[in-house]
């Protein structure tokens, strides 16, 4: 009879034992960051709509292209104060056409630039970063 309740405490034991999760830890180690800037960070601006070569254009991120402030293009003289907080600064330069500066704007203060970021207009694959 006395078996009985250690066989029945044996078998809980193993049920119980047989529902416990085993967890695992895994350690994700970031990739060594070679020079220059990520190349994931891209431009996203479709090419049609950026500046004609030595003009401007705001463009709001996330902002469908059809949605997009107008006009397309315009002379870069005053643009940083129509610019809205988190905007983009569209540049082309006449010099190099196959390069487009974006001067990032603040998200709270309206023709603030914190960022300049060069993308390759083709591939709108970021070049580099500059200081404002």
């Amino acid at each position: 009879m006395r078996s009985l309740p250690v066989t029945i405490a044996l078998l809980g034991l193993t049920v119980a034992a047989g529902c416990t999760r085993t967890t695992r830890t895994v350690l994700v180690v970031p990739e060594a960051r070679t020079e220059g800037p990520s190349t994931a960070a891209t431009l996203g601006v479709p090419p049609g709509h950026l500046p004609k070569p030595g003009q401007c254009r705001v463009w709001i991120p996330g902002v469908p292209p059809g949605h997009q402030p107008r006009p397309k293009s315009r002379s870069c003289a005053g643009i940083e104060a129509v610019a809205p907080p988190g905007s983009w600064i569209l540049y082309r330069p006449t010099a190099d056409r196959k390069i487009v500066h974006v001067r990032i704007v603040d998200e709270r203060r309206a023709g603030v630039i914190v960022r300049i970021r060069v993308f390759e207009a083709e591939s709108g694959r970021l070049v580099r970063e500059e200081s404002p």
